[in-house]
């Protein structure tokens, strides 16, 4: 595979861009939240690994739209439940980055309903493994690419994103992990345990110039959802201060922030992005 190019556009090189020069990988980027990231992430300026696991036609029409802008991108699929898969994912990323991988976003996962009634083990492990041990064996397996980029260009702690030092990693939370709702408890735990892991990767990973941080997005709007869901949508219209609904480039634009040198001093650190609904008062 080639190694990308510094992608251009007919206003702005890709080194003018927050994320010039970067190379990027997307989990769960097919459709969604996800889609939303990889086109920010390319926008700023970085080539980008879209992963899926079945959603191939979605990832190649986000590869299809960033190539036709002038950028840089591949679609890799895999299954990240599994160990190995997730390592096999990262490598391949950074193969066809040149060797190099200067950002990961986790936001592969998935989101059931179910009530703890009748829930079973297996059920409960379903969603643990998607949520969090994606999180956790994808995190790991950058690092090992990250941690020898330290000292390319100067100093691993002095990273702020690309520069060919360290590198930075963020989950994709949510505020579930804070605020449950009925029929999420495995969700929200997976997502609470995903907090405290980008805390803990935060303090161990930090001397080798890597930032590892989590965007926790509320509410994200969707092709259908205010048929699907029309009490909802409207409940979180109304307690939201900003008075609308999340867009997968919300997301985008938080994790391009951690990603990029505007957040070279910022790591361990949750990110809320809800339109101020956990501001409201719940009494």
């Amino acid at each position: 595979m080639r190694p990308p190019r510094n992608s251009t556009s007919s206003s702005t090189s890709s080194s003018t861009r927050l994320l010039g020069g970067q190379v990027a990988l997307v989990t769960g980027a097919g459709g969604g939240i996800g889609r939303g990231i990889a086109a920010r992430f390319a926008a700023e300026g970085a080539a980008v690994a879209v992963h899926c696991r079945t959603s191939d036609e979605g990832a190649r029409e986000v590869v299809a739209r960033i190539e036709e802008s002038g950028g840089r991108a591949v679609v890799l699929r895999g299954d990240l439940t599994v160990e190995d898969e997730c390592r096999r994912v990262v490598r391949e990323a950074a193969e066809w980055g040149g060797g190099r991988l200067d950002a990961l976003v986790n936001n592969a996962g998935v989101q059931p309903v179910q009530e703890l009634a009748g829930m079973t083990a297996a059920d409960w492990r379903a969603v643990v493994d998607a949520n969090l041990l994606s999180v956790f064996a994808c995190t790991q397996a950058a690092v090992e690419v990250m941690r020898e980029q330290v000292g390319e260009g100067g100093e691993g702690g002095d990273h702020g994103g690309g520069g060919g030092r360290g590198g930075s990693v963020t989950h994709v939370a949510s505020i579930e992990a804070a605020r449950p709702a009925p029929g999420h408890a495995h969700y929200s735990a997976s997502k609470a345990a995903v907090v405290m892991h980008a805390r803990s990767a935060a303090l161990e990973y930090g001397a080798y110039g890597i930032r590892v941080n989590t965007v926790s997005p509320g509410l994200i709007d969707r092709e259908g959802l205010a048929d699907d869901w029309p009490e909802g949508v409207r409940r979180w219209q109304q307690a939201a201060p900003v008075g609308r609904l999340g867009r997968p480039e919300d997301i985008g634009d938080a994790c391009v922030f951690l990603a990029s040198p505007l957040a070279s001093w910022v790591s361990g650190h949750d990110l809320v992005v809800d339109g101020g609904v956990s501001a409201r008062p719940t009494w």
